[in-house]
Parts: structure tokens; C-alpha cells; sequence
């Protein structure tokens, strides 16, 4: 059973939701990049969304586009990445790492030689935005033989005939895409949990919600319907706003406030703590009005 797998079944079995941040490699500094996906294990993290800095990130609104920007004058690059998950693999060996990015760096790179170096540092799952399953056959095939899965999006445009070519072709996990646009806007949160809803109960395989995720009401509110909530722009911010050398531990405060909330009992309220001296923890308090539970 795969790294991705895993992960989802032993989930499942204890009646939790995965939680998915986002991190573009390399940013807020090179440095810091193991730190970071240390601190996102830490505070929770069950997968780990690992963004391959390119110069024009379509899916992407402006914090992570800027994001990318930073990172590629720091030199990261696709190798980079891949350094990095190597590094990472050698003291956790159980946590996955998902490669999230564009088609350009891996045809320039070599797609049968980026497939076996990600199969050989660990990489367990890819998103390639501009390889949707139509244009991605024999590229998703490859990356399978390799015990890599290809996770393909799904969008609130979405026909019925697409939502069945995207749910036959992918494996991990699918990811909808909660609003029309680009990353980092707001989302109608009763809209996506019907429609994910209505997703999961085609799917074989799990779906996870992103685009628009900010804190940890709205991950629990999606929480009733997907398998997985997965946050990007809001952790860039985390990671972007403060003293550089203490982002890795405003993202991992950040992160478990989140883990805090999918994992609360009904009537309690989560919230991210900040001290004067920066750190960060989470606090637990009743609530007034109950938050809705997780459904299964």
C-alpha cells in the first residue's frame, strides 16, 4: 500500500479528515525548507503539498505567485525540489509528499527522468496543473508504474462526463477546486459541501477541497463533506508575515490550530493564540453555537 494510501485508510478508520497544507519549496529562504516541512508535521500535517517554484503559475493567485517569484531568485529550481525531499525522506519515512506544479520544468527536465528520480527520493503523488488526464495518459501510467499517483482537479464547472474521466484516471486522491479563479479567494462553504458531496459518492478514490481555506471553521464546515482540506495561500501568508527565522514556527502553530479544529468535538471553538514574542499555540474554548461535525 502506498504512502498516499495509507495515510487516507488509516484516516478513514478513525473518523478524521487529512489535512493538507500547501508550501511553495524554498520560500520564505532555501534554508528554511526543511524546517518548514518539519514544523507542517508537527503541527498535524497528514500530507504535505510541495509547490515546484515556476515562473508563471496559472492556478495560483498573487501570494503564491509571488511565492514562486521569491523562490526561483533563491535558485530553487526542479532539482532543488527534489534535493529537498530526499533530505526530507531521510528522517520521516511516513509522512506523504504530493509534488504540486506546472508542466514546463518537468519537459524541460526530462519526464521519464523526473518520474524516476521522484520514484527514488520519495516523491508519493504529483499535480501537474496543466496535465489534465486527456493530454497526461501515458505520463500518469508511467508515474503509476512508478508507484507514483497523479492527482487531477476538479472544478465547480465541472461536467458530469468530466467528474467520471477525472475520477477513472486518478489515484491518491482528487482535489476540488472550491471556487472559479485562482487561489486565495473567498468560498460559499454550504455550495462546495454539497457538491463535493455529491462528488465523493461517485468516487473510488478520496477528494480533497482547496482554494480559499483560511482558518479552522471553514476547514471543519468542508470537513463534513471531503476526505481531505487543503490549504495553500493562507500558510504562505503565515509563513510571510513576521521575523523570517521563526516561519517555521508560526506555520506550525498555524497548522495545528487547523488540525485542532478537524479534530474537536462539536461545541468547542479553535483559535490560534499568538504571544508577544511571536509563538504561537492553540486554544480551546466552548462554544456558544456548535460547530457542524464531521460526517461520514
Amino acid at each position: 500500500m502506498s504512502r498516499l494510501a495509507e495515510t487516507f485508510s488509516r484516516l478513514a478508520a478513525e473518523g478524521r479528515t487529512a489535512l493538507i497544507p500547501y508550501v511553495t519549496t524554498g520560500y520564505p529562504q532555501p534554508e528554511l525548507a526543511l524546517p518548514v516541512l518539519r514544523a507542517l508535521v508537527q503541527g498535524g500535517a497528514d500530507v504535505i503539498e510541495l509547490g515546484v517554484p515556476f515562473s508563471d503559475p496559472m492556478a495560483d493567485g498573487p501570494v503564491i505567485q509571488c511565492a514562486n517569484e521569491q523562490a526561483i531568485a533563491l535558485g530553487i529550481g526542479l532539482r532543488e525540489v527534489l534535493d529537498i525531499v530526499r533530505a526530507f525522506r531521510r528522517e520521516d519515512e511516513t509522512t506523504p509528499i504530493v509534488l504540486m506544479g506546472y508542466a514546463n520544468p518537468i519537459e524541460r527536465f526530462g519526464a521519464q527522468r523526473f518520474l524516476a528520480d521522484a520514484a527514488m527520493v520519495g516523491v508519493d503523488g504529483l499535480l501537474v496543473v496543466d496535465y489534465p488526464p486527456e493530454e497526461s495518459e501515458a505520463f500518469a501510467e508511467a508515474a503509476r508504474a512508478r508507484g507514483i499517483d497523479p492527482v487531477f482537479l476538479l472544478a465547480p464547472t465541472s461536467t458530469d462526463a468530466r467528474i467520471e474521466r477525472v475520477l477513472g484516471a486518478a489515484s491518491g486522491y482528487v482535489y476540488y477546486v472550491s471556487m472559479k479563479g485562482t487561489t486565495g479567494g473567498r468560498l460559499d462553504a454550504e455550495a462546495v459541501v454539497a457538491r463535493v458531496a455529491s462528488i465523493r459518492a461517485r468516487a473510488t478514490v478520496p477528494v480533497g477541497v482547496g482554494f480559499g481555506i483560511r482558518d479552522g471553521a471553514t476547514a471543519r464546515a468542508l470537513a463534513r463533506a471531503a476526505d481531505a482540506v487543503i490549504i495553500g495561500s493562507r500558510t504562505i501568508e503565515v509563513l510571510r508575515d513576521g521575523p523570517v527565522e521563526l516561519a517555521p514556527q508560526r506555520v506550525r502553530g498555524f497548522v495545528a490550530s487547523i488540525r485542532a479544529a478537524l479534530d474537536a468535538p462539536p461545541d468547542t471553538c479553535v483559535e490560534l493564540a499568538t504571544g508577544a514574542d511571536g509563538a504561537q499555540s492553540v486554544r480551546a474554548t466552548p462554544s456558544s453555537e456548535p460547530l457542524p461535525g464531521v460526517v461520514r
